[in-house]
């Protein structure tokens, strides 16, 4: 009986403390939603295994991921596309994975962001590594992680407390996040990075929306603005040699399996636009891009639809936009016969 009325104090005791922590972080302005990482991208990976020639594929870094909304794109299409882009990444990893590893030959859309497209191929560089460690899981995962991570989803849909992002947030709330949040003095010579706080709501199937916080709250989107520009004052110059070299390649094996890629250089705008203009000038590399690519194209700034959009935080567009962009995005190559119009078969 003595144990029985302990265990029922030790649930009644767990069950409040839940309570209390998830109610104290909804307080806090936090809401429920799903973690962007590298499971959710393994499903999403997985359907590419039994993608058709009608199928499209959505590659590229978080802007690719942020502009093209997978609903809007399904509406307009009749096919939902395949969200793999990954935030911070090179598009590179992942079209070699996809190009070598799979008999997909449908249709490719890169978001080309000339910092991170042109960045580099060194493995253990970041922009490289993150992307390469999604397609290694994807490959290596096993069944019982498969099982975690769909047990998982109805927890992160439902309670805040499961915010635990492998983009490590300085807004996360997890243990290890809050610990690491402290604060004990810094005696690096490095300068700091600014707070870097999320800004996007994940959802099934595998795509992300901007926070409206964002779009209205000035003083949080320039907290994101000053993210972009420490990492663009830190960023090494780019290489676009071996860069160049490695996406051709690519694409050559590509469309010898007759598949078709489409490059789109989503908007950016603000400081973060002068900044690329200064660095990556889109005649020394986009305009360079085309001509060796030979595939279509599409830069918002040669598209009078797109090419007054502004970012919030100047690198992204708020859900407004991007579903606006998607829309149009989707008209253009479903008018110029680029993608296939499932909606009328």
């Amino acid at each position: 009986m003595q144990l029985k009325q302990s265990l029922l104090i030790a649930v009644a005791i767990s069950i409040i403390s839940i309570i209390s922590w998830e109610l104290y972080w909804r307080s806090q302005g936090y809401h429920p939603t799903l973690n962007d990482e590298k499971a959710l991208w393994a499903i999403t990976r997985s359907k590419v295994e039994d993608a058709t020639k009608e199928d499209v594929i959505i590659l590229g870094s978080s802007r690719a991921y942020f502009d093209i909304q997978v609903d809007e794109w399904e509406k307009l299409t009749g096919k939902q596309p395949l969200q793999l882009a990954s935030t911070g990444s090179s598009p590179l990893p992942t079209f070699h994975d996809i190009v070598n590893n799979t008999s997909f030959n449908g249709t490719i859309i890169i978001g080309v962001t000339p910092g991170l497209f042109f960045s580099t191929t060194y493995p253990q560089a970041f922009p490289w590594q993150r992307p390469q460690s999604k397609v290694d899981f994807y490959e290596n995962r096993t069944y019982a992680q498969r099982l975690n991570y769909r047990l998982s989803v109805p927890l992160q849909k439902n309670l805040v407390l499961m915010s635990a992002d492998e983009e490590e947030w300085s807004d996360d709330i997890d243990l290890k996040s809050l610990l690491k949040g402290i604060q004990m003095g810094h005696r690096s010579a490095d300068p700091i990075m600014p707070p870097f706080y999320n800004f996007g709501d994940v959802s099934l199937p595998r795509n992300i929306k901007m926070m409206e916080r964002t779009v209205t709250d000035t003083a949080f989107a320039n907290s994101i603005i000053k993210v972009w520009h420490f990492f663009g004052k830190g960023a090494p110059p780019p290489d676009k040699k071996s860069t160049m070299a490695f996406f051709m390649k690519d694409l050559k094996r590509f469309k010898e399996k007759n598949g078709t890629v489409v490059l789109v250089r989503c908007p950016s705008s603000g400081g973060v636009r002068m900044g690329e203009n200064m660095g990556l000038p889109k005649a020394d590399f986009w305009d360079d891009l085309v001509s060796q690519a030979n595939v279509k194209t599409y830069h918002f700034e040669d598209l009078e639809q797109f090419k007054h959009l502004k970012c919030p935080e100047e690198s992204h567009l708020s859900a407004k936009d991007a579903q606006y962009f998607t829309r149009e995005l989707a008209k253009i190559m479903l008018n110029e016969g680029i993608v296939p119009n499932s909606k009328s078969n």
